[in-house]
């Protein structure tokens, strides 16, 4: 198998943004996991549940053409179990990341990356479409 890529997240109320995210990681690699968040990990970092259970998330990312294979983030605010299970040769985040510390979020370091073989690449963020926007919109 020839590249292959790893990124995680929520994946709440699906969108437009998603799909263009997604769609990029599958023009990058041959084979696209995502790491989904499970409603419990949700619930204790954000201290709110998501709109959309793990269940429906997970069907909606299985329809989805650009996602080769889905997995639940079994570590919770740990990434590297998921990722050891995945096994990429990239993991790929969204952009708006960029002024963040992502290592310190996924718990990993670039020694950890780097031991593995994995590069880690920003996607440009898709702007002007978020769940959070979204749930602003129906607010109203």
């Amino acid at each position: 198998m020839g590249l292959r890529l790893y990124t995680g997240g929520t994946f709440d109320l699906f969108h437009s943004g998603h799909v263009e995210f997604l769609k990029r990681c599958s023009q990058i690699a041959d084979h696209v996991t995502v790491s989904l968040n499970t409603d419990e990990f949700i619930y204790a970092y954000k201290k709110k549940k998501p709109v959309i259970s793990y269940d429906e998330r997970r069907a909606v990312l299985e329809a989805c053409v650009y996602v080769d294979q889905i997995i639940p983030n079994i570590g919770g605010a740990d990434s590297k179990p998921a990722i050891e299970r995945a096994r990429p040769n990239i993991i790929a985040i969204g952009s708006d990341w960029a002024r963040r510390d992502y290592y310190e979020q996924m718990q990993f370091s670039q020694d950890w990356l780097d031991t593995y073989g994995i590069s880690l690449i920003y996607i440009p963020y898709t702007q002007g479409i978020s769940s959070t926007e979204i749930k602003e919109r129906l607010r109203g």
